[in-house]
């Protein structure tokens, strides 16, 4: 490729496609193949549209160099794009992040709002996020339920201040919280209820963690692990649910590969694995119903 094609939008993809597809990289933060990273980072740093028209754009010197230098940040330190950038994309929203935090990226994201319709009315007034991280799945639950007042807790000091310069990012201050505190200790010493809990809590089980690969060890270790099987947060949530959920109200949930220990170790829960269009795996859902509040 020459030096002309790689200083324009559709070159430079190519050519960052290039470097990334013959580097021994794994994916799997906003993205889950070299071409689609690729395209992410030349978007991201030029600020142009996602679209055919923006491929023979020209990209100045200055992010054409500080494009490379990512790139090869990206090969060298394994590290997730997301946190060289300082931010993400995740559902057509912008979020910072940074090196140590959670990458936005739950599936959960994608049912807030009319593919949970059949559960929740668009008017419900509480939601709280446990193990919220940066703040995005509470963030756009606020979005999706304009009535809602809705409280992000969050235990990591970092990802919790983050969360609260992106629930201003999107102007939402005087609907959204940010509690920074152990969740399970939190949701059990509330009184209050709420229409929707939702959460995607540490959920890789032991066996996992110890095959995760290197960008994943980016990410704090406390927002992976949790336990032997999986599920240590969840079950602490369990025995709260009844007296912590609105009659109706709804546990929105995300276990991951964890999803078959589970279902084993919880049978008789009345929990609904929900389709996942955008892909992902094991968010389940559970209701409480107005004679069991």
């Amino acid at each position: 490729m020459s030096e002309n094609e790689s200083a324009t939008v559709g070159g430079l993809i190519e050519t960052v496609y290039q470097r990334f597809d013959n580097a021994p990289l794994s994916y799997g933060h906003g993205t889950d193949n070299a071409w689609d990273e690729a395209v992410y980072l030349v978007l991201s740093v030029t600020g142009y549209a996602d679209d055919e028209a923006s491929l023979q754009l020209p990209v100045i010197p200055a992010d054409l160099q500080h494009i490379h230098s990512i790139a090869g940040r990206r090969i060298n330190e394994r590290a997730p794009l997301a946190h060289l950038l300082g931010e993400c994309q995740f559902m057509g929203k912008r979020f910072f992040v940074e090196s140590g935090v959670m990458v936005p990226r739950s599936p959960i994201g994608y049912l807030l709002g009319e593919p949970l319709q059949d559960w929740l009315p668009q008017d419900i007034t509480r939601i709280v996020d446990l193990c919220a991280g940066v703040g995005c799945l509470g963030i756009l639950a606020a979005k999706r339920y304009p009535m809602s007042k809705v409280t992000l807790v969050e235990l990591d000091s970092k990802a919790a201040a983050l969360a609260r310069k992106n629930v201003e990012l999107h102007n939402l201050g005087e609907r959204v919280e940010v509690i920074q505190g152990d969740a399970c200790d939190w949701l059990g010493s509330e009184t209050g209820q709420w229409d929707l809990i939702l959460t995607n809590p540490p959920y890789v089980d032991a066996a996992d963690m110890q095959a995760l690969p290197e960008e994943y060890r980016h990410e704090p270790e406390l927002g992976l692990a949790a336990g032997e099987d999986g599920l240590a947060l969840v079950d602490a949530f369990l025995p709260e649910l009844a007296a912590r959920l609105k009659p109706n109200g709804v546990f929105l949930c995300e276990v991951g590969a964890s999803a078959p220990a589970m279902q084993h170790k919880y049978p008789d829960l009345p929990i609904e694995w929900l389709e996942l269009p955008e892909g992902g795996e094991g968010v389940f859902l559970m209701q409480v119903s107005a004679n069991d509040g």
